[in-house]
């Protein structure tokens, strides 16, 4: 059982590692990691799907979170230049431990992405997140993040953003 302390927090941490993608700025999305952090978005909706096993879209250790954030803040990706502006909305917000002091967090999203690079097309992201979170010096941390989109399986568009 979490106390209601925990779960505010746990709350707070994913609207805001939402609006710090949303609004680009990823230093401060980057800094929410641990050092032994693995963003992963399978492609396949399956539950138990291993990414050592099954295809990925995404499958980033914390060296490649790094490079990715580099790259999206270098300015050289023509995929995202300008930026989709992008919003998303997080719902259906469970929390529970998990063994020691982490916290397991799941939740519901939407992302509505404008795609202005040449058609100026919306693409409607949705799915499934879900967050591993760590105390570390007193805030949260995330040591794992899983994007379970319900398209996942199918032919997607350019994902050279953060989902």
């Amino acid at each position: 059982m979490i106390s209601e302390s925990e779960h505010r927090a746990v709350v707070d941490f994913l609207y805001r590692e939402a609006r710090l993608a949303d609004e680009g700025r990823y230093a401060e999305w980057e800094a929410l990691w641990t050092d032994d952090g693995v963003y992963w978005v399978p492609a396949s909706t399956d539950p138990a799907a291993d990414p050592d096993r099954h295809l990925s879209h995404v499958y980033d250790n914390r060296s490649r979170i790094a490079t990715r954030v580099k790259l999206l803040q270098s300015g050289y990706r023509p995929s995202q230049d300008p930026p989709s502006p992008m919003r998303r909305l997080v719902s259906n917000i469970e929390v529970r431990k998990a063994e020691g002091s982490e916290l397991i967090a799941e939740s519901n999203f939407l992302l509505a992405e404008l795609a202005v690079q040449a058609k100026h097309e919306m693409h409607v992201w949705a799915g499934r997140a879900t967050h591993r979170l760590r105390w570390v010096d007193g805030a949260l941390r995330m040591c794992r993040k899983t994007v379970v989109l319900i398209n996942a399986a199918e032919p997607l568009p350019n994902l050279s953003f953060l989902i």
